[in-house]
């Protein structure tokens, strides 16, 4: 028989060709010298971290990481191409790309300018004297984003989450957060000396003496040291009722009777109306400070804020000397990127949909959107499957979480509308002037939402970004074009890859509209208790489990996660491990089985891409300031944590009762 031959080679050659496809599981990056249910981190891609040392650029790496500078290296060649031409009609969106990412580039004018593009706030700061002036002054920064001391913009009412309102917060620290000025521990007090020699040298070369530099750092560290007392920690501020304080305007004065609102709103073009005051705490701390700071210490405090937000756009010096502490002493980073890298980045955060536009016609193909949306629906589905099937939820409270997860809207690869960036003023002239044009029209932008009906359309974030999120005042999940790339998502991989890595991030933000945070809001984005009181209790109860697992994470000797901060990114991570695994199974359903290629079967593919995807090395002075305030935890424990609760997982690779990667029945975690 004659044909038995070329078929046993056909089905070799389609056996190869679709290994070739799971770009996902890279089996040279795993430590099989590593038992999976011992240390699933170093197992899935210990082998990568160890022949891919951090770059001296970054603070962390991975492939994740490397796909996101990957797509910065896109945005240079795109920009790199761009500015080729020179004779863009003026005000057209290729000129002002163009002529931002040129003039950035362009080190030598930089040099030149140094300080000079700033020198006109900085006089006019000087000018002021009194303490109508001052306030003045805090509008014409507010104007230029930069918080003096308080952040003020628009955002969705929570009580009303239809329409825009002003909002006032609480801002004005050069540090992390409150906990560096004042917590005893040696790495803050070490960060505070670091802190002040660092202003002392920025005010150096802005041109004090150095007497002068180190007065004025001083006077600086103790305004924010105050400001810091009346501020809210990081744990704190994850509560939506601690920061929910809506008021009337008239109240605002009251809160606040030193400081003239009716000129800050007037200069900024804003109309008085009902508003948010996320501290008000440190409202009545800054009314206080009013009467009782020099105003000399204020002029200092405020040419603080206008350099320190300046630096990374002025000159060489200035770059350099932002860069020391604030990326190699707070982040390990040894090394700035080029600067095309950076330029890349700044035109991306400023000109974010111009460019995201160029970036999505070049590298996110339609099939990619449709393949991501049949994901998201099965993800859907899945969290649909496992809210109906809780054993400890009330039909009440299911039918609001039901309702809830109807209403959520997906945003995939870039918005429907582009932003108009024509008003933008961008020259050729000094790359600082056209940061602060790009700040200003993005501010302008904002404020002149307020007292309007929100537009659900828009993107909070830009096409090009690495990264995703859920808001839940909009109740929506994005995912740029950025991250829907290797190794999160790949176009024509098998199921279990694309569902254990990009799957998990969307479960992850489905989830997030469900954790501590987001199950304060309901299907409208209202801050509103949806729960019966009993469900609530029982809710808390599962969310506290991840919160004293995370408790138990340490870092280093004495430095451990906050469970409580971690919480909500740790109860998403956990639940959107267990829905992606559900959503991969309902894939398959009326399918025929996925064949275990490589010798791992599709559920061990699912579990080994995701590790591969999150699997992140860290540098230590990173790992001391994500523990401080970041929400994520380190990626080692976003990998063994959630995984060391799911069964699907001990199932999967066979694991034992005692082992490490899996928690006893009655501490195990489950919360969706």
């Amino acid at each position: 028989m004659p044909f038995i031959k070329p078929l046993v080679v056909t089905l070799l050659l389609c056996s190869f060709l679709y290994s070739q496809t799971l770009h996902g599981v890279q089996l040279a990056d795993m430590d099989t010298s590593i038992e999976a249910c011992n240390d699933f981190y170093n197992y899935a891609n210990g082998t990568w971290r160890k022949d891919n040392p951090i770059p001296a650029s970054m603070p962390r790496w991975s492939r994740r990481w490397q796909a996101g500078e990957k797509a910065k290296d896109r945005l240079r060649e795109i920009l790199d191409g761009m500015i080729v031409k020179t004779d863009y009609p003026k005000g057209s969106v290729d000129q002002l790309v163009a002529d931002f990412y040129r003039t950035c580039t362009d080190e030598a004018l930089a040099d030149k300018n140094g300080i000079k593009p700033i020198e006109p706030l900085l006089a006019q700061i000087d000018k002021a004297k009194s303490s109508k002036d001052l306030q003045a002054v805090i509008a014409e920064l507010a104007s230029y984003g930069i918080s003096a001391p308080f952040g003020f913009g628009g955002g969705q009412d929570n009580h009303d989450p239809a329409n825009v309102i002003a909002q006032v917060y609480a801002s004005g620290l050069g540090l992390p957060d409150r906990d560096y000025y004042l917590k005893p521990e040696q790495r803050f007090a070490e960060a505070r000396e670091k802190y002040q020699a660092h202003v002392a040298k920025m005010f150096t070369l802005a041109g004090y003496e150095e007497g002068g530099a180190a007065q004025a750092a001083m006077s600086v560290f103790n305004l924010e040291t105050e400001l810091a007392k009346a501020s809210l920690d990081n744990v704190a501020l994850r509560d939506p009722a601690a920061t929910d304080h809506k008021i009337k305007f008239e109240e605002l004065k009251m809160l606040t009777p030193d400081f003239d609102w009716a000129a800050f709103y007037k200069r900024l073009g804003v109309k008085q109306s009902d508003l948010n005051v996320s501290e008000p705490a440190f409202l009545k701390a800054f009314n206080t400070m009013l009467t009782t700071t020099k105003a000399t210490d204020w002029q200092t405090y405020f040419k603080w804020l206008v350099i320190n937000n300046a630096a990374g756009s002025l000159s060489n010096p200035f770059v350099d000397a932002n860069f020391a502490f604030y990326n190699a002493y707070l982040s390990g980073s040894t090394q700035i990127k080029p600067r095309p890298t950076r330029c890349a980045e700044s035109a991306d955060g400023l000109l974010g949909e111009a460019v995201g536009k160029k970036y999505v016609e070049k590298y996110f193909p339609p099939e990619a959107k449709a393949r991501m949306t049949e994901l998201v629906q099965n993800l859907i589905k899945a969290m649909h499957e496992v809210i109906d099937g809780l054993d400890w939820m009330s039909p009440e409270t299911k039918k609001h979480a039901l309702e809830k997860l109807a209403t959520l809207k997906p945003k995939i690869g870039y918005p429907d509308k582009w932003r108009d960036y024509s008003s933008v003023k961008i020259t050729r002239d000094s790359h600082a002037a056209n940061v602060a044009a790009a700040v200003r029209f993005a501010v302008a932008d904002n404020l002149s939402t307020i007292g309007k009906p929100v537009d659900r359309e828009r993107w909070q974030m830009t096409p090009a970004t690495s990264d995703a999120q859920y808001n839940p005042q909009l109740n929506d999940i994005t995912f740029p074009a950025g991250i829907l790339q290797p190794p999160a998502f790949f176009l024509d991989a098998s199921d279990p890859i694309n569902y254990g890595a990009i799957g998990v991030v969307i479960g992850h933000e489905i989830s997030h509209g469900f954790d501590d945070q987001g199950a304060q809001f309901d299907a409208q984005g209202k801050l509103n208790n949806w729960w019966t009181k009993d469900d609530y209790a029982k809710f808390q109860a599962k969310t506290a489990c991840v919160a004293n697992q995370f408790e138990g994470y340490f870092i280093e000797p004495g430095i451990h996660h906050n469970g409580k901060l971690v919480l909500g990114e740790s109860i998403a991570d956990l639940a959107g491990a267990r829905i992606a695994f559900k959503a991969l199974e309902i894939s398959r359903r009326g399918k025929d089985p996925l064949p275990t290629i490589d010798g791992f079967t599709p559920e061990q593919q699912f579990f080994i891409a995701w590790g591969q995807f999150r699997g992140d090395a860290t540098r230590p002075e990173t790992q001391r300031s994500m523990v401080q305030g970041d929400p994520h935890p380190i990626a080692k424990f976003r990998v063994i944590g959630p995984l060391s609760n799911l069964l699907a997982f001990q199932k999967t690779f066979g694991c034992k009762a005692d082992a490490p990667m899996v928690r006893l029945p009655n501490e195990r975690c489950e919360v969706w």
